[in-house]
């Protein structure tokens, strides 16, 4: 039986198992730590160029996240040194930022989460550095219909399989595979959180939705097949046939009638071509 845990907002700072039921103050949080998010992804499309380094990147979102009150809740995780993820063409996810420079036609994906008065917004985008393949600019727009068709299940009694099925259903029809290894999470004052949020599912499966639970809606879709390896460093994970992946991330907050999407671009950036 699933476990849900109502809390005051102070008090939801462990991981237990339960999903948590947020009250308004998590929504003001959440809301806070989204925007932030979301503008400092703004800002990266116009840094995204070829000939840039992904250090440099990682720099510019440490220095943003810090001028915005916040402190960037990857840097130090479980030893991770660096402020962001940036992960390029056939990277899936937790690429790690360094010298190396960015190429015409790249497509580059950059996963940020500051931390701002104890609640965490998260959230990913795709970004071109030049003119990329016509084939990599299908991707990227499929995984964004994927994510947003997944946010789009989202309403209380639905049910936590409704959302993966239907992202399933719309990256299978096109060919693509669907990353089984990595998963959205429920987070607030914890970075990650119950549940886990798959992106291939069975519809009417897993626990009823209920307003108060905020979770990531992130799919990762791969141009040929699922499956994935990590390299030694532990940390980049990449496609195994080396085929293109791409990846949208959305902190979201289940309402009485919906969801409210706590990362939405104030500008209007939500997808490449920007």
């Amino acid at each position: 039986m699933t476990q849900y845990q109502h809390v005051t907002d102070d008090m939801s700072v462990y991981r237990d198992g339960t999903i948590k039921l947020h009250g308004p103050e998590g929504y003001e949080g959440m809301r806070k730590a989204g925007q932030l998010a979301a503008q400092i992804l703004d800002e990266m499309t116009e840094r995204v160029q070829p000939g840039v380094t992904t250090g440099e990147l990682d720099d510019i979102v440490r220095q943003m996240t810090l001028d915005g009150g916040a402190v960037p809740a990857t840097l130090g995780y479980r030893g991770y040194t660096h402020s962001c993820c940036i992960s390029i063409n056939h990277v899936v996810c937790h690429g790690i930022p360094s010298d190396k420079r960015l190429k015409e036609g790249d497509i580059v994906n950059i996963d940020v989460t500051p931390l701002l008065d104890g609640w965490h917004g998260d959230t990913s985008r795709m970004f071109f550095a030049g003119e990329p393949s016509l084939k990599a600019k299908k991707l990227v727009e499929v995984t964004y219909e994927c994510l947003m068709i997944g946010i789009a299940q989202v309403r209380p009694g639905a049910r936590l399989g409704d959302i993966g099925a239907a992202i399933q259903q719309h990256a299978e029809r096109q060919r693509y595979g669907v990353v089984r290894d990595f998963c959205g999470h429920g987070l607030g004052r914890l970075f990650h959180d119950a549940p886990e949020v798959v992106h291939a599912a069975r519809a009417g499966s897993g626990p009823e939705l209920k307003a108060g639970m905020f979770m990531t809606i992130e799919p990762m879709i791969n141009l040929g097949r699922p499956h994935v390896k990590l390299l030694n460093d532990g940390w980049t994970a990449v496609t195994r046939d080396k085929s293109l992946s791409a990846q949208f991330e959305h902190s979201i907050g289940i309402t009485e009638d919906g969801a409210e999407i706590f990362t939405s671009s104030p500008k209007g950036l939500h997808k490449p071509p920007y």
